[in-house]
């Protein structure tokens, strides 16, 4: 077995898209004709965004969509970056929620974490030693 990739529900991919690529500084991949899903390019393991309607179809069953939710869902998308600090202001002005700011773990990794305007839980995070 081995990861492929995650793809986050959401009701506007291209605006997920576009808060990504501004807020992180990431770049689109493939998107659909119709702009029902759509990829970032984010390495070997891709980060996608795919449209409720087709989530729901595929899924063949409801979920709690996370922009829906009070709070965030008990998930989230790590970005690894060597500034965290500059990271997380830069995800708030673009339209993040900053939910935790940047702090040093015991282990010595610096982490923040974001919420979207898509509702997605971001940790940003530096590399692991």
């Amino acid at each position: 077995m081995q990861f492929g990739y995650t793809i986050v529900y959401v009701r506007d991919v291209n605006a997920s898209l576009s808060f990504f690529e501004q807020a992180f500084g990431l770049q689109r991949g493939f998107v659909s004709e119709g702009g029902e899903f759509g990829t970032l390019a984010t390495g070997a393991t891709a980060l996608s965004f795919c449209r409720h309607d087709v989530a729901r179809d595929s899924v063949g069953h409801d979920y709690v969509a996370a922009e829906d939710s009070a709070r965030p869902l008990g998930m989230e998308v790590g970005l690894v970056t060597a500034d965290v600090p500059a990271a997380c202001e830069r995800a708030v002005a673009a339209g993040a929620t900053l939910l935790n700011p940047p702090q040093t773990k015991p282990w010595g990794q610096t982490v923040a974490y974001v919420r979207c305007p898509d509702g997605t839980l971001v940790e940003l995070c530096t590399p692991m030693a």
